[in-house]
């Protein structure tokens, strides 16, 4: 039975850039998953993820502003590339307060940004907003190609020496009381030694977690089911929403929280979507439109149609609805931030746990991977010197508050 340094559990994006990091740094390592490599069964698959450093709390635009430089650094190594750039756009009432976070975080930590007025905002972007509403313009926004970067870490991460296996479930991770560390346990009965762990299992963590706990630690993350919708653009407007005409990565403020994407992934398609979904278990999902039946449905594509001709007018056919539609998955905590911490317990610090990205997680991906193979290497010490990264993941927050983190902004992820 060979031994590893680090023993990775979930090869979605966060597990594949971990694996990366970990391989780059020296250490022996191995990334299992469950299904096959790449599949389309949780949250790192897909088209088009948007990175952006808009947001109300500050913690995650220094992540982001981070997580940009390792993109383009690890699209170097690979020679292709996984992230397009563009400007982000976000729109909003003047008052609303995840709005006016923005801005300030904008103003302490973005070297570029504006703030666009209803008549600016539709002269740069040619997008309709109502007098009450302004646009924030920031020189960090685009695309990141989903299913494209995870292969790329894997790629990169077995160049510099990683053991990958998929279809390979993990059922028990123990520790191995005789050579120290832990003992990988599989369903098809393989085991696997490692001085250290990772589990980062999507949207089924909190599962393994509480079986590898013996019950003692219940991650409070519940995977939803969620609705990606592409429309199409009208006849002769098609390059006006490319990146190379200026069009931006787009996310609008208020209820429900709606973003999008510029055409890029389909031809002559824009995706437009509402950042939110249903409750699901990860193993019996509906694979059908992620609100209630065709009822609901038919409500949210209305919601879309109304919000689409209010911003974009005739220029995207709205009148037919999306012509288009992809599931995924979210894993979404009760304050929406991260849980990476140690799982503690017998484990001490051998065993590292990260989930709950909440539908904001996937860009952030290089720099949680960094994070996760200093804490499962380094253990306090390291925990110590990332203090002020993760203080705000830990565990912990939710005991005796189970609503997690305070904010004084709303929920961005509608549930229905």
């Amino acid at each position: 039975m060979n031994q590893f340094d680090i023993i990775i559990i979930g090869a979605g994006v966060m597990g594949s850039s971990a694996a990366y990091q970990a391989a780059k740094s020296g250490h022996k390592t191995l990334l299992l998953e469950q299904f096959d490599f790449l599949h389309y069964r949780g949250s790192s698959h897909g088209e088009s993820r948007t990175i952006r450093a808009t947001y109300p709390e500050p913690y995650y635009t220094r992540m982001v502003i981070e997580s940009e430089k390792l993109w383009k650094e690890t699209e170097l190594e690979i020679g292709y590339n996984v992230y397009f750039k563009t400007q982000q756009l976000d729109l909003g009432p003047k008052e609303s307060s995840s709005l006016v976070a923005v801005i300030d975080n904008c103003e302490k930590q973005l070297d570029r940004y504006r703030i666009l007025d209803r008549e600016q905002a539709n002269e740069c972007f040619s997008v309709e907003i109502p007098d009450d509403w302004i646009a924030v313009v920031t020189e960090l926004g685009g695309v990141l190609k989903p299913t494209k970067a995870v292969a790329m870490f894997q790629t990169l991460a077995i160049k510099h020496g990683a053991v990958l296996k998929d279809k390979m479930e993990i059922v028990d991770v123990e520790t191995n009381e005789d050579r120290g560390g832990v003992l990988v346990s599989s369903r098809l009965g393989e085991k696997f030694r490692g001085k250290k762990c990772v589990i980062t299992a999507g949207a089924w963590v909190s599962k393994l977690v509480q079986k590898v706990s013996n019950g003692r630690v219940i991650l409070p993350i519940q995977p939803i089911e969620t609705t990606v919708f592409y429309w199409k653009i009208k006849e002769g407007k098609e390059i006006d929403f490319t990146i190379g005409a200026g069009f931006p990565s787009f996310a609008s403020c208020g209820e429900p929280y709606i973003y999008g994407t510029p055409a890029l992934e389909f031809p002559d398609l824009i995706k437009i979507a509402i950042h939110g979904g249903r409750e699901c278990d990860p193993d019996k999902r509906t694979w059908g439109a992620a609100v209630g039946g065709a009822e609901g449905t038919a409500k949210l594509v209305g919601y879309l149609k109304e919000w689409i001709k209010s911003r974009f007018g005739d220029r995207i056919n709205w009148e037919d609805g999306p012509v288009m539609t992809q599931s995924c998955m979210y894993s979404i905590t009760p304050d929406e931030d991260y849980i990476i911490d140690f799982l503690g317990g017998e484990f001490n610090q051998d065993v590292v746990i990260a989930g709950g990205f909440s539908g904001h997680g996937f860009k952030m991906a290089p720099v949680v991977g960094q994070i996760l193979v200093d804490l499962a290497i380094g253990g306090t010490a390291a925990a110590a010197q990332r203090d002020e990264e993760i203080k705000h993941f830990k565990v912990g927050r939710f005991e005796g508050n189970p609503g997690g983190n305070f904010k004084p902004f709303g929920d961005q992820v509608r549930l229905r």
